[in-house]
């Protein structure tokens, strides 16, 4: 039988044990991390002495890369698209010394330091990273903001230096296994578990049956799709193809209040969506943003066209009412909220 435990002697025992997973983990994501970047520096230098051997001649170099990118993919999964046999062909010519490789880097850092056209500003993100520990998106927030040329152009250096230190955010832990490109290289599905919580899996789970169980044209497409646009990724909760619209229909779910910034993501996925998947006899893309608050659901419907309100007016005869989804997603979340009230009791 278990005695009361000092809560200090408890504590500290709990976060031995936790200190001990975090270690392993961030070491696991390292030697993950390193071994892409290692394996992709490998491929950007077989594509780099092909051209230099003549192999890889201009008129056909695009249509070779293409079909190894398609072979590489059947065999190895995602990550191996044209662009990306590109961006390792750049990581060789900017990084052409093996041992100038650093195991603290991930293949997202690298892909940042691209972007880069000073050397010596390039070396410097480089140095600076390792010493502050910067995650990617603390490089590429560095990066954007100039924060070199800042500091170079600057005779106080300290606000500068503040300034930069007070929009780094730290990286959670948790973190290192949601990296989509770690993901790709392992050949990992995507889970969308490991980025929703558990509430918004399940009522994104229903909102697809409901959707299908409609029957007003709904095709299943893709759920958590991921959008690589540029540098970032980003990711869409559902996707449909409506037979009758001949459109494709862009579903987020929020939890929680409606912002201005829910709006104008969806607007920005539409037009990403459109630019990487819409095929020319497509009508525009619908987004539909659904917020389930504790109380009530909202629902958003957003079209980006120059006819948007004829559109406008012929999607709202085919697809759910607002009043329809907003039913639908108050009752399931009060049904799952009571489910897990249950589990917990």
């Amino acid at each position: 039988m278990m005695t009361d435990l000092d809560p200090i002697f408890y504590q500290n025992f709990y976060s031995e044990i936790k200190e001990a997973l975090l270690l392993s983990r961030s070491q696991a994501y390292s030697a993950v991390n390193f071994a892409m970047v290692q394996a992709y520096w490998q491929i950007g230098r077989i594509i780099v002495e092909h051209e230099q051997r003549g192999s890889l001649r201009a008129e056909y170099g695009k249509g070779i890369l293409q079909q190894i990118s398609n072979q590489l993919t059947e065999e190895f999964g995602k990550g191996f698209d044209v662009r990306n046999l590109r961006n390792m062909r750049s990581f060789y010519v900017a990084f052409p010394k093996w041992n100038a490789l650093r195991s603290e880097l991930t293949w997202t850092h690298y892909r940042a330091l691209l972007r880069v056209e000073n050397e010596d500003a390039r070396r410097w993100y480089m140095e600076e990273s390792i010493r502050s520990g910067w995650s990617s998106r603390q490089l590429e927030r560095q990066i954007s903001t100039l924060y070199y040329d800042r500091l170079l152009a600057s005779r106080e250096k300290l606000p500068v230096e503040t300034e930069a230190k007070e929009l780094m955010e730290p990286l959670a832990a948790e973190n290192f296994i949601k990296d989509p490109y770690v993901l790709d290289f392992l050949d990992l599905k995507d889970y969308p578990a490991l980025r929703e919580s558990d509430l918004e899996q399940a009522l994104i789970d229903k909102l697809q049956e409901f959707l299908l169980e409609l029957g007003r044209g709904f095709c299943f497409v893709a759920r958590q799709k991921l959008m690589r646009y540029g540098d970032e990724d980003f990711f869409l909760d559902l996707v449909f193809y409506h037979s009758i619209l001949k459109c494709h229909v862009l579903i987020d779910l929020k939890i929680g209040k409606l912002t201005h910034a829910d709006v104008g993501q969806m607007d920005s996925y539409i037009r990403m969506f459109d630019d990487l998947y819409k095929n020319a006899d497509d009508n525009p893309t619908i987004g539909v943003i659904l917020c389930s608050q504790k109380n009530e659901a909202i629902v958003k419907y957003s079209v980006l066209n120059d006819e948007k309100q004829v559109f406008a007016s012929k999607y709202k005869l085919t697809l759910p009412t607002v009043e329809e989804l907003q039913r639908e997603m108050e009752q399931e979340r009060r049904l799952i909220e009571d489910l897990n009230e249950a589990k917990k009791s």
